[in-house]
Formats: C-alpha cells, structure tokens, sequence
C-alpha cells in the first residue's frame, strides 16, 4: 500500500477502510499504530496475523475522550486524575472492564481488565472523530521487532498488509505510552514509556511500582523481549570494538570506524526518546556485526529508554 500524506479525503477513505473491517496505520505522538475496529473481533484477528502477534497479548484501545473512555471501563478518582492530567496524550490507563463494553474479546486477551488511551496527535484524532468507535491499535510492526516512528517504516516492514497507511510525519515523543494500572487498591506501572514514572507520582501524591518481568501479561510491552533489532546490541559500551556502530549519547563519544548515530549531543533525554526506534532501525541496516551503545542516565525519560534498550538486547 502506497504512503499518503494525511489529509481530510485520505483520513476519510482511512475510516471506511476501518469502518469496513479493514486495518489502517496512522501516526500518533508515541509510534505509529496499525489500527482496527475494537468492537469486530475479525478486524482484530486481522492485526494479530499482520504484527503475527501471540493473542495472549492485548491491545490499546484508542478513544476520543474519557466519556468514552469511561463508557469501556470503570474509572476511579485515581484514574480520573490522570486522565484529567495526561490525555490527550502519551498515557495509556488498565481498568476494569465493563461487561457492556461492546470490545471484542480478542483485544483484552480475554483479560477483565482494559487498556485505554485518549492520543493528542491531530491525525489520530481526526480518525478517531471520524469513525465515532474505538480502534484497537498497536504499533505497526512485525511482533518484538522495533516500533516505527515513521511512515516509511511501517511501509518496509509491513508492505501492503495495511488497506491505507496515513503519513503524520515524524512522530514527536518517540516512544510507546506509559501503561499505568489502576486495576486494586495500588497502581502500578504496566510499561514505562513517553510519561515519565516522576509525572504520573506527582499526579497520584505516592509512589508507583513497576511491575514484575514474571507478572501476567495485561498490557503491551511486558514481553522480556521486544523493540528489537536483527543486530545484536552491546549496552553501556564505553569504546566501541571493530566492526560495530555506534548508539551515540552526549557530547563525548567513543571513536568509531562504523556507523554513528548520537541521540541527543547535548544530552537531551527527551530528544534521545524521539529519536530512539529510528536510530536504532537506521543502524540495523547498516550492514554492522553489533550495535554498541553508550550509558544513558537512568532518570526521567531515561529510565523507558533503558527499559527499550535492555528489552532489545535480551537474547532470542
């Protein structure tokens, strides 16, 4: 399927391909999305077969609003609060679900709970307001290989398995929505992501804790590995061995013979975040035997970042 620039025929085409059971993929802030109708359990299988996705992983359920949000699922004041705080945006909210919700059971995994996220990303929305029904919608690529922050990048990976591919440009936060549940008396981090865990504490008044790696999966990103290149990568690298390239941090970097890419110069977290999947994609491709990669401060956006990095560097 060609890439065409999001307009307001192409995102109406977008939502009669939805509409009509098939799958989109659209930009959003975080990643782009491979889309379907979250109430048409044929739509869904469609992108499970597409990321070849194992089914006991759910799905984000992408809506407009928390009404609607809370029409899908029960909503505390806790989640309230950071509904009112982060969305439109890069948070996505477990919670209960309710038993009218009207979602296939194949995006909850069959699971009680829900994973909901209202986006800011204009192109989303207008998709969203279109089509007037949840769309079920994770990242465009193949199941654990790396997230496309790019509509090019969805078009190589996954070709003309999407009816449409709408092209947003760039996406700006670069990483996945932090996943966030306020499922029992505790919320807990599901995923860390583009809200960094210090926001969302200075929201809920205490301290979250991040899930167990051996926890049941209820969330996207819980897999040990995921976000992953063909390349092996070698993190905390502080010089880099002949024929690796180089996942540059800060002003001083190691000498390469290879490739390098520096994700921030100035150190920047929330530019590294930006540029995190598409560095990496680009150095997969560059033909190197390993990707070294430098230390990144593990605070603020920095701690997703490592989360990524360490998920992708797990061995198969």
């Amino acid at each position: 399927m060609p890439v065409l620039p999001a307009t307001d025929q192409t995102i109406a085409r977008a939502a009669a391909a939805l509409t009509a059971g098939d799958i989109v993929a659209f930009p959003t802030e975080t990643v782009y999305g491979l889309g379907a109708d979250a109430r048409d359990s044929k739509a869904v299988t469609k992108i499970f077969a597409a990321k070849e996705r194992p089914r006991f992983n759910p799905l984000i359920v992408h809506v407009p609003d928390t009404a609607t949000a809370e029409t899908h699922a029960v909503f505390g004041a806790e989640a309230r609060a950071l509904a009112d705080t982060f969305w439109p945006g890069p948070l996505s909210i477990v919670a209960p679900k309710r038993s009218d919700s009207g979602l296939a059971d194949l995006v909850t995994a069959g699971l009680d709970t829900v994973a909901l996220r209202v986006p800011g990303h204009p192109v989303a929305r207008a998709l969203l307001e279109t089509v007037r029904f949840p769309i079920a919608a994770p990242s465009a690529n193949r199941s654990g290989r790396i997230s496309p922050t790019e509509a090019t990048h969805v078009a190589s990976e996954l070709g003309e398995v999407p009816a449409m591919i709408l092209d947003g440009g760039p996406c700006t936060r670069g990483l996945e929505s932090t996943v966030v549940s306020v499922v029992g008396t505790h919320p807990t981090l599901l995923r860390l992501g583009a809200v960094p865990r210090g926001e969302i504490e200075a929201v809920l008044g205490h301290p979250i804790g991040l899930v167990g790696e051996d926890a049941p999966i209820a969330s996207p990103g819980q897999l040990e590995r995921h976000y992953a290149p063909q390349t092996p990568l070698r993190l905390n690298a502080t010089i880099v061995e002949a024929g690796e390239a180089l996942l540059a941090f800060g002003p001083d970097t190691p000498e390469c013979a290879g490739m390098t890419i520096n994700l921030s110069a100035s150190g920047d977290l929330n530019e590294a975040a930006t540029h995190l999947f598409a560095a990496l994609r680009t150095l997969d491709e560059s033909g190197a035997r390993g990707i070294a990669v430098m230390p990144i401060p593990e605070e603020g956006l920095g701690e997703a970042i490592n989360d990524r990095l360490r998920r992708a560097a797990k061995a198969g």
